[in-house]
């Protein structure tokens, strides 16, 4: 019996570790069936004393997870906008509170949402095509998901604003070089090499990873939490915008949009 609700969002156990693969064609988009999928799967891990370690990665050879499907936002609903923010925090949240450790094997296209779900990780893994970015304001919203705060405890505060006021796209390598990930393997690989990984931590005394882990996000943690709940608030507040209304649908009908800063 699959403890996924989705089958968006599909699990495997072997040993001491979960598989979670996020598996939404095209482009593995997350909406309010996945979002909490994911967070009833991480609970569901999280009950089970045998999993130590787990690793999300995207169905597919293009996509790790091209983030939010935008279709959701095209009307514009402040409230739709409001429900599935909540819906990213809480599944995201729930994952970055994983009591064991996780692993991104980012095995494509990182974007929005999708880099999103990666920050929330313990580790990433890259492979050397991968490209991340954080491209909400290309359609008049703002990253929603733990972005804004994740992303400037990363890299800092320059290359956060570089890759979120001006949409600058990034690969594997640069990654790497600016600790936005740990490690980059060949092109298919970023899967094994995220389980190899996990393996290790069946090595560790799952109370010893559990502690570690909760001390060493304390004192972020003091930092983020209003920061996440103020990243919610500003993303619907844009939907009083004409700009929001205008990106969301010239994405959808890849046109170019006009702003009007209002």
């Amino acid at each position: 019996m699959s403890i996924s609700a989705s089958e968006k969002i599909k699990v495997s156990i072997e040993g001491n570790i979960a598989t979670v693969v996020i598996d939404n064609p095209a482009a593995n988009t997350w909406d309010r069936e996945s979002l909490p999928a994911l967070k009833q799967v991480i609970e569901a891990l999280n009950a089970d004393p045998t999993v130590y370690a787990l690793v999300l990665t995207g169905a597919g050879e293009k996509f790790f997870s091209a983030g939010a499907d935008l279709n959701q936002f095209a009307s514009g609903d402040a409230d739709v906008a409001r429900a599935v923010g909540e819906a990213f925090g809480e599944a995201f949240e729930t994952l970055a509170d994983f009591r064991g450790v996780s692993i991104a094997a980012i095995n494509g296209f990182a974007m929005g949402g999708g880099l999103e779900v990666a920050l929330a990780c313990d580790i990433r893994i890259a492979e050397e095509q991968a490209a991340l970015a954080l491209p909400e304001a290309r359609v008049g919203l703002l990253p929603c998901a733990g972005g804004t705060q994740r992303l400037t405890q990363l890299v800092g505060e320059g290359w956060a604003k570089r890759m979120i006021l001006c949409g600058e796209r990034i690969g594997a390598q640069q990654a790497l070089t600016l600790g936005l990930v740990e490690e980059v393997v060949p092109t298919g690989e970023s899967l094994a090499a995220a389980t190899a990984l996990a393996a290790k931590v069946g090595n560790q005394s799952p109370s010893s990873v559990a502690a570690c882990k909760r001390l060493i996000h304390s004192a972020r943690n003091i930092a983020i939490a209003d920061g996440l709940v103020a990243e919610r608030d500003e993303f619907v507040s844009l939907f009083s915008t004409e700009d929001q209304h205008e990106g969301t649908n010239a994405f959808l009908e890849k046109r170019e949009p006009e702003w009007k800063n209002q």
